[in-house]
């Protein structure tokens, strides 16, 4: 199990790696193709929904980072790549479910996440207008995300194995024009995830069959809250249809 779990660790790895190295490439190819790029790092928090601890959904209880690139292909969309990383921790104690406080589980998982998607704005938002702007927008594609596989026994969270899993981000969120190069976001995104095991109560290897619990046919989500700041570089766009 050791071996299978450090090969498929550095698997998991190796394709992150291959994935940075597409996206330097792609964001290369986007430079001379006369395109206004994007880059800059998030701040913010993470929290957890499942079956351990309270069942608030926006309620960050640890830090959180990461970087952000985009390539806007309109003043409407564009194509956003990111990794963000942060530690999921949730305590039953802190339920206000009865059944919850009386088990007294708790457990901690790390997330390292990389994301493609595409971002749509609701308003025009230029980068090559220096005009004050802002505009809301939303953010979905598919997620690829790196996590331990947790057991709980004598109500703690152990490590079994690092593995691997796909979510679903759904992002809502606001931003702005702080001066001409640099754009100020916040925003809250729920990741459905194809998972039901970040906490703990069901784990995959069957040698811990008997510690699972909660709703065992229902997946786990986490949520990302917090402040982008991005820095805009490239040529001016011509934002037509050719």
């Amino acid at each position: 199990m050791v071996k299978k779990s450090i090969l498929l660790y550095l698997q998991t790895i190796n394709k992150m790696r291959a994935l940075f190295i597409y996206i330097l490439f792609v964001i290369c190819t986007f430079q001379t193709s006369a395109q206004i790029n994007e880059l800059g790092v998030f701040l913010g928090g993470i929290n957890y929904i499942g079956d351990v601890g309270p069942t608030d959904y926006i309620s960050p209880n640890e830090p959180a980072f990461g970087v952000i690139y985009k390539w806007n292909k309109s003043p409407r969309h564009s194509f956003r790549f990111s990794y963000f990383q942060g530690a999921i921790t949730s305590k039953d104690i802190d339920s206000d479910v009865p059944g919850r406080k009386l088990r007294g589980n708790s457990f901690k998982n790390n997330i390292m996440e990389f994301s493609v998607g595409l971002e749509f704005n609701f308003l025009d938002f230029d980068l090559h207008d220096n005009k004050k702007a802002t505009t809301p927008y939303v953010f979905t594609g598919i997620n690829h995300f790196v996590y331990n596989e947790i057991f709980i026994l004598n109500n703690v969270s152990k490590l079994d194995y690092r593995h691997s899993a796909f979510s679903i981000p759904m992002v809502v969120g606001l931003k702005t024009r702080l001066v001409n190069k640099l754009i100020l976001g916040v925003e809250v995104g729920a990741r459905y995830t194809f998972t039901d095991n970040l906490d703990g109560s069901n784990p995959i290897n069957d040698n811990f069959e008997t510690l699972r619990f909660g709703n065992l046919n229902s997946k786990d989500w986490y949520v990302f809250s917090g402040f982008t700041l991005t820095y805009t570089f490239g040529k001016n766009p011509c934002f037509c249809t050719k």
